[in-house]
Order: C-alpha cells, then structure tokens, then sequence
C-alpha cells in the first residue's frame, strides 16, 4: 500500500500561534480561553488537564476570577473585549492576523458601503467579523442565499463591500462574486479575505484525491476548514473518509485500496497526522 500525504496539512500559522500562546502562559494563575482556543478536541482535552479553563460567554468572562484571558484563533466579538476590561482581566489576542485583517477591512469600508460575509453566519469567525461589520451587512453562505439577497431591488442598487471567512471554500467564493457582479447595478468591491494557506491545502487536497484509490481527512467535527476539505477530496474520490484521530479509521477498509491520501485540516495536531500515516503504512 503506497499512503502519499499532503505538504500543506496540519497547524496553520495562525492555529500554532494561538496554541503556542496558551503553552507559554501555562504555570501562571487563572488562564482561560474564551471557546475553545482552536476547533479540536485532542488539543481542547490536554489544556483542560493542564488547567486552562473555557470560559463561553461574556457572563463567564464577568464572574470568573481574575486572570488571563486568551481570545481564540478565530477571534470574537467587540462586547468580549469590553467585558474582559470591566472584569479586569489581563487580555492575550491570539486572534489570527489574517482575521484581523478582515476586521480593519469591514470596520473601514462600513462607513460607504453594505458589507457583504461570505461564510458560515454561526462559525465564530464569522460572528466576530459581524461585530465589526455592524447593522448594515449580511453573512451569505450559498448561491441561494445570495440570489435571495438579490431578489430585493433595493439591494442590487447598494455599493457592496464583499469579504470572506478565511477557510471558505475557495471556488465557491468566486462563483459567489460572479452573481454578485453580474445582478448589481452599483460597484462591487471584492476583497478575497480567504487564507492563502487554506486555498493552497484546498487545491492540493483535490489534486491528491484525484490520484488515489481513498483519501482520509484528518479533523475535528467541529472543524470548518476541514469540512471543506471533506467535501472538497469527496467530489473527486469517493473512498474519502473523515477521522479525528487514527482511532476512528476502520483498518480493515483500507485493505481494499493500493493507494491511500492523507490530508489534514488546519487545527490537527502534527502528532494525530504521524499516528494515522503509520497505522496506514502497517
């Protein structure tokens, strides 16, 4: 059996920069993390055991202990903020720089146009890049909800600003933009926000599925990079199966295959990638 995996998987700049800011504030008193610090389990389990705690609303943030509060990869709202500095908190942003960006983005272009998010409305990237957005945007997530929006005239005369979650399906934004620039009437400022990291595993992950007899997708469930890139290998090679961890492959199916991929979603552990790529290889 040959198992190829793919050079781009596993921790992202942004997913090793936050873990590696929890790490280095372990040994000191109260350290929380608002929502998980990244969407994997394996990861959320060993700083639990190792005391970091979760705090998941602005409530918690308010009647905790002081401490540290350390804002997750994937950022959050402007009242969290707030409420860490009413608490007292001492506050560590490990929010990604590329999703900041989209923060400046939308706080700038708000002030002239209708800001259009392209992505997942309940994903807390999203919801962060909301906040900053304010009342005059619209999160869109399919060609149906975007033909929707279009459906008000009132819409198709607006100056859109549009932006996207940073592990949005690359192809997909783009099909997006193109309705978009086809049914508005007024300017369309497209502003690809997607990560370059997440497009390059997005196009390997196809190119590789495409060469094997099965893919494996390492991710947690919660993941949505790796939702995607589920979906993504599945299109192209219909042995694709989603893991966590290699504990979930079923051995006895892999027999079946002469070749297998293995790609990763961007908060897998590089342990959990080495694990499956073993039992794959005996």
């Amino acid at each position: 059996m040959e198992v190829r995996l793919a050079k781009t998987a596993g921790f992202c700049f942004g997913v090793q920069r936050a873990v590696d800011m929890v790490y280095n504030k372990l040994g000191t008193e109260n350290i929380y993390t608002y929502g998980p610090i990244i969407h994997n389990d394996e990861v959320v389990d060993e700083l639990s055991k190792k005391g970091v705690v979760i705090l998941n609303t602005v409530e918690d943030i308010l009647n905790a202990p002081k401490g540290t509060v350390i804002i997750r990869a994937h950022g959050v709202p402007k009242e969290v903020y707030c409420a860490i500095d009413k608490a007292g908190h001492i506050l560590e942003d490990a929010t990604c720089p590329f999703v900041l960006k989209i923060h400046n983005i939308v706080k700038k272009a708000k002030e002239d146009s209708y800001i259009v998010i392209v992505g997942d409305e309940n994903h807390p990237e999203v919801i962060g890049i909301k906040s900053c957005a304010g009342d005059e945007s619209v999160v869109i997530k399919d060609k149906d909800e975007a033909e929707l929006f279009l459906k008000k005239e009132s819409n198709k005369h607006k100056k859109l600003t549009i932006v996207a979650q940073t592990t949005y399906n690359y192809n997909k934004f783009a099909e997006l933009v193109e309705i978009f620039r086809e049914n508005c009437y007024n300017i369309v400022d497209v502003m690809n926000t997607i990560c370059n990291a997440t497009k390059q595993r997005q196009l390997e992950a196809a190119e590789l599925a495409c060469q094997v007899d099965a893919m494996i997708v390492i991710g947690g469930r919660h993941s949505s990079n790796t939702i995607k890139l589920y979906d993504i290998c599945r299109k192209e090679c219909a042995n694709t199966f989603f893991v966590q961890t290699a504990a979930d492959i079923d051995v006895s199916r892999l027999k079946d295959f002469d070749t297998i991929g293995i790609t990763a979603g961007a908060s897998t552990p590089k342990k959990i990638i080495e694990e499956v790529q073993i039992l794959c290889q005996n």
